[in-house]
């Protein structure tokens, strides 16, 4: 994520979370709103009460089913002028809403980014070693050049100041080969692998059975676990 993308999302969070304080003001208000409108309501009833009582005293003559009425009708006044003020307080609080939701985008962002980066670790690490793989390809037809050299070099000379020299560069760069991750693959007296092996002839052999390698003509290689280049091989008929 880029610095630009971080302040963008910080000015945006920034600006959710001034909407919250506005919110909580203004839910603040209301509470208080609400607890005038209480008050007035429990005085009202109050009063209410204290005049039906006082009729009650005035009227004891009056029929018994006219003082239920009138005591119906004060319930009715009483649960009336609550009611809304219960109803007020079933409401969902918008704050703890808007809190969940801002945890909630926070979360996500977070998990992107994780993504994000894991996807971009992944595919730096596969082009370096795609890098490296096509180095070291173009290093092979040097080790091939080292061994047809010593290969060629007189039985005679083999233990002159040259042909020593040359051996020794050869295995110092087989060596580091070995230590980057690259391996000869193992052919000769082998079965034939199409994975592993390009056959370029069948030969008759008296050693080995049909289907194995009697003989390389080129070395293979692989790169940890990736072919580099194919040994090129004839194979037992």
């Amino acid at each position: 994520m880029s610095n630009t993308d971080k302040k963008t999302v910080s000015e945006k969070d920034k600006e959710v979370l001034e909407n919250i304080m506005e919110e909580l003001e203004q839910e603040a208000k209301e509470k208080a709103e609400e607890n005038a409108e209480k008050k007035e309501a429990e005085a009202d009833v109050q009063a209410e009460e204290e005049k039906t009582e006082e009729a009650a005293e005035n009227a004891e003559a009056k029929d018994t089913s006219e003082d239920e009425q009138s005591e119906e009708n004060s319930d009715d006044q009483k649960e009336s002028k609550k009611k809304p003020f219960f109803a007020k307080k079933d409401k969902k609080d918008p704050l703890k809403e808007k809190v969940d939701e801002l945890n909630d985008r926070v979360m996500r962002q977070m998990a992107e980014f994780d993504n994000y980066r894991k996807r971009t670790d992944k595919e730096k690490a596969q082009m370096f070693e795609q890098g490296q793989s096509s180095i070291l390809e173009k290093l092979l037809p040097v080790i091939d050049n080292f061994e047809r050299g010593l290969a060629a070099v007189p039985e005679a000379e083999k233990d002159g100041a040259f042909a020593d020299g040359m051996n020794k560069i050869y295995k110092q760069l087989i060596t580091e080969m070995e230590n980057l991750g690259v391996t000869p693959i193992e052919a000769v007296g082998k079965e034939f692998d199409p994975n592993l092996h390009n056959a370029v002839m069948q030969v008759e052999s008296g050693d080995y059975e049909e289907g194995i390698i009697a003989q390389e003509l080129q070395k293979g290689y692989k790169f940890h676990d990736t072919v580099l280049r194919h040994s090129m091989v004839a194979v037992a008929k």
